[in-house]
């Protein structure tokens, strides 16, 4: 039976999401304390995968930047370049910069927010417009942000 079929009923394959793997992978490793092999991230995900199901995604996730590898025994240990929240907030922007009307993909996102999202962004915002004055914990600095970015 391959991975795909596992847990199915009857079964049949059914196929995974796009990048559901990858993401499983790199909820164990941004979980873990410190670099996992392959046998330690396969133990961590749910189901049953092939050893080589596991190994095949983490260097694929290595070859596009996202994890790096240290070298244990005659293998790898993986941990990601970037934590989760920062891995987020990439997608986010990316999203964000391939849409056609930045204005009404923004107006969208924030009518879409619960009334404790919006304010913790008004509470991130403020803290941020505070940051030119030298004000504000979350000033931006150094992230690319802001009016001086070249962005409108």
């Amino acid at each position: 039976m391959s991975d795909d079929e596992r847990g199915k009923p009857g079964g049949r394959a059914v196929r995974r999401g796009r990048g559901e793997l990858e993401g499983g992978v790199l909820a164990a490793l941004w979980a873990a304390s410190e670099p996992l092999t392959a046998a330690q991230v396969n133990e961590r995900l749910p189901g049953e995968l092939a050893y080589t199901t596991v190994l095949t995604i983490l260097s694929r996730l290595h070859d596009k930047g996202m994890l790096v590898r240290h070298r244990v025994g005659r293998g790898y240990a993986y941990e990601p370049v970037r934590d989760e929240a920062s891995h987020t907030a990439a997608g986010m922007r990316s999203l964000l910069e391939g849409g056609s009307d930045r204005e009404a993909v923004l107006t969208r996102f924030v009518s879409e927010l619960s009334a404790r999202d919006e304010q913790l962004l008004h509470r991130l915002l403020a803290d941020a417009t505070g940051a030119g004055t030298g004000k504000g914990a979350g000033s931006g600095a150094g992230t690319g942000a802001g009016p001086d970015d070249g962005r409108p």
